[in-house]
């Protein structure tokens, strides 16, 4: 154990030593590699920001029954029975209000400002109704459900129009997972590029130490321990380029945020981007630290043989 600490330890001192002899090339490395990752990443925060915004906003979707005009009232209120019988049967809980169309009308004039034309008309355009507020729905990809308890409620006797608020939530969860996908295949392409970088960076060391690695070899030494520190070497850029992308997409949250800040007072709201979570960040950095490692070792696997 002690041994295989030991030519560890080795490795990782060489792989530092070689990239103390060229800082400038390390370092442009480097800045490529982040750029390539900052798209990325800042594609999964906006993501993980907007993601419990969009649960939030579906909590309580409301369905709005009306009904026929014609209907006599002891009809209606004599629905509230079945209704909720078939809210019970959808598994599904939520809260039932009678809307009289009387104070329908009322609640129109106070909401539009129209109440001089609303009374012109003389007799009240509006039906009696209810108003179902469901509230077990906790996500956006729940909202298909609503469809099949709405068609359940159009059919039940008097019942004119139903009309359901969860077209927006569904639109938006369709937008996320749209989202989702295009971060997916930017990620992964950006992915080969890193992949890339570290590959053409690791065959330019490789052939620079061309006649160290014969010398080695010559006095016995493996494969794996000649490989080693070019795998280090692609894990320490992957790793340094993760932490650049993170600190330039962090910077960026400060001015984009100002902005933001500004158009959401508009709507009455204080959204604002938030840095990703700490576990999250360790887990792009170790992703960030194992493209490189892929890449060296690709490169590494490529080229050794040739070098006889």
């Amino acid at each position: 154990m002690n041994t295989w600490l030991r030519q560890h330890a080795f490795a990782l001192t060489d792989a530092f030593k070689h990239l103390l002899h060229a800082p400038g090339s390390f370092g442009l490395n480097v800045l490529v590699v982040a750029i390539a990752l900052a798209l990325p990443f800042a594609g999964l925060t906006v993501l993980e920001n907007i993601r419990p915004l969009s649960e939030q906003l579906a909590v309580e979707p409301e369905i709005s029954i009306f009904m026929a005009m014609d209907t006599p009232r002891e009809r209606v209120t004599a629905l509230a029975p079945q209704i909720r019988r078939i809210v019970q049967d959808s598994r599904s809980t939520g809260k039932l209000e009678f809307v009289p169309r009387e104070q329908a009308l009322t609640l129109l004039k106070n909401k539009t400002g129209f109440s001089d034309a609303i009374t012109a008309l003389g007799d009240n355009p509006l039906p009696d109704g209810y108003i179902l507020k469901l509230a077990s729905f906790r996500d956006a990809g729940e909202a298909t459900r609503i469809d099949m308890l709405a068609a359940q409620l159009k059919a039940l006797p008097g019942v004119e129009y139903v009309q359901v608020d969860s077209a927006w939530v569904k639109r938006l969860a369709a937008l996320l997972h749209v989202l989702r996908l295009v971060l997916f295949f930017l990620a992964a392409t950006l992915g080969v590029v890193v992949m890339a970088v570290v590959f053409n960076t690791i065959r330019l060391q490789v052939m620079t130490q061309r006649e160290e690695i014969e010398v080695c070899r010559m006095f016995g030494a493996t494969n794996a321990f000649i490989c080693r520190p070019f795998f280090y070497t692609g894990a320490l850029l992957g790793l340094c380029a993760g932490a650049v992308a993170l600190g330039m997409v962090a910077t960026a949250l400060g001015p984009l945020n100002g902005a933001i800040v500004e158009f959401a007072r508009l709507y009455a709201s204080e959204f604002q981007l938030a840095p990703l979570n700490f576990s999250i960040e360790i887990a792009l950095l170790a992703m960030s630290a194992g493209l490189g490692l892929i890449g060296a070792l690709l490169s590494v696997k490529r080229h050794l043989g040739r070098i006889s």
